[in-house]
């Protein structure tokens, strides 16, 4: 065992401190694209009911028009955001006619890009921002691309905490904002290190449609007439089908320090590339992109997790993140749950919390250029054939059993789970992870299992098996009538919304193009 975590683990158990605990923020944004009734990608607008995409603090939408984007506010109330997720469902069903929110990662019954309409915000210099970012995605990676849907998970550990352990390290000459985020730092190389881990019991996308492909070869096998898999994957959504850009690879971007992270995006965005160049930024006096840059803005770069915190109005995500460090964590491993109606259940959040307790109480040596591959490698081994009975993953330079690593790894998150059960958080996650290690000796109890067992029995495809689940969740939410209370709330966020969008949309005497220089600068 880790001697830092054990020596951690000791002191935050201690009755006096364990109750730090219960200050853990968590909040949740989850992607779910809009389909006709019969399973194909929504051609209507964003619904106006909903408010405006732009501004509504609850429901927005990502790359797609049709892509809605559902964001819960963070509470320190383990349950609460999956509650409130749960609302936001139930009045987002109210509003959409005969349509339903797609309940799987991976789209099916696709047809050409022309059929995926990019998101629009509007005419303000905000909203034209947005939707140009989108408009240069397209271009570079691919609408097919823009449509798959996943969970993001953000987690922040509370002032309490901090002080606790800056006092237990000695009280370091640090400020409290570079001790803590260097400790956020090393909490994400440590996530980085054991986030295989999450696709192996939670990857809900080891077949797709084959119609995603377009004809295109790939390695995957036919598990019946128009669908595809990996007999031994996870999440197809995280591997090359899914959310990956070769291009990415030979960034300079490191986890190592938050100032490496911060300049290793500053020069992303500042640095040309030739493939981009010939996209061409303006044309016959259109945006194409916002830039021929490496990245148009820090949010392009693709990672499972990222740094986060609440910028200011017009700030870019790396200048708050210089002006006042790390706030939390955003985790965006996290396939769509189809078993869940709400797309993650309240299990895996508590599995979440213990691996990311773990991870910061764990001691984190930066990662090494040999190291580097070796994560980059383990992901993608799990990610291809995580069932495989004789998976065997990379570890300090040498190749270990994928069964052993988890099994050492679940003893370690039992006993922060008996710690978060001592805190007085109203929950057993005890009981959870003990549940979950059984699944590493039983791969057919993982998501990725159960779904390539049920499409095998049923015999009719990933479509099919996804549309009857969406159907169901759909007839889940809608007899499920909100509270007069919360109806309010969400048709007054909606109405409050629009009125924002209109501020935003006067003159201001500003051209975008000094906006966007502005923004940049």
């Amino acid at each position: 065992m880790d001697k830092q975590f054990e020596e951690r683990l000791a002191y935050f158990s201690q009755t006096d401190i364990v109750n730090t605990f219960k200050q853990i923020r968590r909040g949740i944004e989850k992607e779910s694209l809009r389909v006709t009734s019969t399973g194909l990608i929504s051609q209507k607008d964003h619904p106006h009911d909903l408010g405006s995409a732009l501004e509504n603090p609850y429901i927005t939408t990502d790359y797609s028009e049709a892509l809605l984007e559902f964001i819960t506010p963070a509470y320190d109330e383990p349950k609460k955001p999956i509650d409130v997720l749960d609302q936001i469902h139930r009045f987002v069903y109210q509003n959409l006619e005969d349509e339903v929110l797609w309940g799987a990662s991976m789209p099916c019954a696709m047809k050409d890009e022309a059929s995926i309409l990019i998101s629009k915000y509007g005419t303000s210099h905000s909203g034209k921002m947005k939707e140009i970012y989108r408009r240069g995605l397209g271009h570079r990676y691919g609408r097919f691309m823009q449509t798959i849907a996943g969970v993001h998970y953000n987690f922040s550990l509370p002032e309490s905490f901090w002080q606790h352990l800056q006092h237990f390290e000695g009280g370091t000459n640090k400020s409290s904002k570079y001790f803590i985020s260097d400790e956020y730092m090393g909490l994400i190389r440590n996530f980085l290190r054991t986030s295989w881990i999450i696709p192996y019991l939670f990857g809900a996308s080891p077949a797709i449609c084959e119609s995603f492909l377009q004809g295109k070869k790939s390695k995957l096998d036919q598990l019946v007439p128009g669908t595809v898999y990996g007999p031994y994957a996870t999440s197809l959504r995280l591997g090359d089908l899914g959310y990956s850009n070769n291009a990415q690879a030979n960034m300079d971007i490191t986890y190592n320090c938050i100032d490496g992270y911060i300049k290793g995006l500053e020069h992303a965005i500042q640095t040309p590339e030739p493939f981009y160049e010939k996209i061409g930024v303006i044309e016959d006096g259109e945006y194409r992109q916002l830039n021929a840059n490496l990245l148009q803005i820090e949010n392009e770069y693709y990672s499972n997790v990222r740094p986060k915190r609440v910028t200011l109005p017009g700030e870019r995500p790396t200048k708050g993140l210089r002006r006042a460090g790390i706030e939390y964590v955003e985790v965006r491993a996290l396939d769509l749950n189809i078993f869940d109606p709400v797309g993650i259940s309240y299990e895996q959040s508590q599995f979440i919390d213990c691996l990311l307790i773990h991870n910061v109480l764990t001691s984190s040596p930066a990662i090494t250029a040999r190291e580097e591959p070796e994560i980059q490698e383990n992901k993608r081994r799990v990610v291809d054939y995580g069932r495989h009975p004789d998976l065997r993953l990379i570890h300090d330079n040498r190749e270990i059993s994928m069964h052993r690593w988890a099994n050492n790894l679940f003893s370690e998150l039992k006993l922060v789970a008996k710690m978060m059960d001592s805190s007085g958080n109203s929950s057993n996650y005890t009981k959870t992870i003990e549940n979950l290690s059984k699944w590493i000796e039983q791969p057919e109890m993982t998501f990725s299992g159960r779904i390539v067992d049920e499409i095998k029995t049923r015999g009719d495809g990933f479509f099919q098996f996804a549309m009857d689940y969406s159907k169901q969740h759909a007839d889940y939410f809608k007899q499920k009538p909100l509270s007069e209370n919360d109806q309010k709330c969400f048709v007054d966020a909606a109405k409050a919304s629009h009125l924002r969008q209109l501020e935003l949309e006067k003159p201001t005497g500003q051209s975008f193009e000094e906006f966007l220089a502005a923004y940049f600068e």
